[in-house]
């Protein structure tokens, strides 16, 4: 097939575009303009590259013309920035995945993925590991607006027969994923421990998450690119919870030091633990994550040492990030 990624120029995006072309698929990478590209492709490698607007209808439906399915990973907004402005929220994520949703209709596009957030749409777990069945309770705009693009797919599949896919995933990291942002943590601890940085937490180190290697979560997007089967939602991750403490004693083991942490105020926003359950992926997916945390530590530590100068003293003092 021909697939659309929206948003595909990022640290998921990249992945999965291999993912995708080793799979046999043809890509198109859709992002803002000046993305930086991980890699150009090899003459007769079926990729392209188009940049635009996300909310531009032009834009996006030339972007969809001649593919067979779409892949949406686009979104404008984080779980800390989506609280100080829902209504951008809303208006760019939600309003303009409506928009996408009806382009989508009219081009008779066959396949619709849709990766949402394993990390937020749940809120407050009543009991781990999560089964995709949990009530929702979202704690912040980024988990209801995502949830809300849930059911409008629904929506379209009840009204239009739209065939689509969710996929709720927990915390990917890996090689490519952004070291000086807020979400990320093992990028961002790991990149500041090989520098001899201080790491900054926010409270006091007990939150829980599910942590899982890119490249699972990039062979689970192609698996549901390729699904058919009567499921339509799916919990994606490692099955298994880690505190940022202990994400923090793995880099150490990792890097072969201590590291300096300093705990800050925790937030409003944060749920004490979010652990997926990973049953359903497995049984009707096909897909099981198969890269350890160990593994997927080393081999994130070799890419951070390959990258230039990336075992320098930062020139700006680390910030705190997001456990995810």
């Amino acid at each position: 097939m021909k697939c659309l990624l929206l948003g595909g120029a990022g640290f998921l995006g990249s992945h999965l575009t291999d993912s995708l072309l080793l799979a046999g698929h043809s890509v198109r990478i859709f992002d803002r303009p000046h993305r930086h590209r991980y890699r150009a492709f090899a003459a007769g490698e079926p990729a392209e590259w188009m940049e635009g607007d996300f909310l531009d209808r032009e834009q996006i439906d030339l972007a969809l013309a001649g593919c067979d399915a779409v892949v949406h990973l686009a979104s404008t907004t984080l779980p800390r920035t989506s609280n100080a402005n829902p209504v951008y929220d809303v208006q760019t994520n939600l309003v303009g995945t409506l928009q996408l949703l009806e382009l989508v209709r009219r081009r008779k596009i066959g396949r619709f993925v849709f990766v949402s957030s394993g990390g937020t749409v749940y809120g407050p777990p009543q009991h781990t590991p999560i089964p995709e069945s949990h009530p929702n309770h979202p704690i912040c705009s980024y988990g209801i607006v995502k949830l809300a693009i849930e059911k409008y797919l629904h929506l379209e599949h009840h009204l239009h027969g739209l065939d689509y896919c969710i996929l709720r995933l927990a915390n990917p990291y890996g090689e490519r994923q952004p070291v000086a942002a807020e979400q990320g943590v093992i990028s961002v601890f790991l990149n500041n421990a090989l520098r001899g940085e201080e790491i900054r937490i926010w409270g006091d180190g007990t939150v829980v998450r599910d942590y899982f290697h890119v490249a699972d979560a990039a062979a689970a997007l192609t698996r549901a690119v390729n699904y058919r089967g009567h499921h339509r939602l799916f919990n994606i991750g490692s099955g298994n919870g880690h505190s940022v403490n202990e994400i923090v004693d793995a880099i150490e083991l990792q890097v072969g030091r201590s590291v300096q942490r300093v705990f800050l105020p925790g937030r409003a926003f944060d749920v004490p633990t979010n652990v997926l359950d990973i049953s359903r992926a497995k049984e009707h997916l096909g897909w099981t994550p198969e890269i350890p945390l160990a593994q997927g530590l080393s081999r994130m530590t070799r890419w951070l040492q390959d990258r230039p100068g990336s075992t320098d003293a930062s020139p700006h003092p680390p910030q705190p990030c997001l456990p995810g």
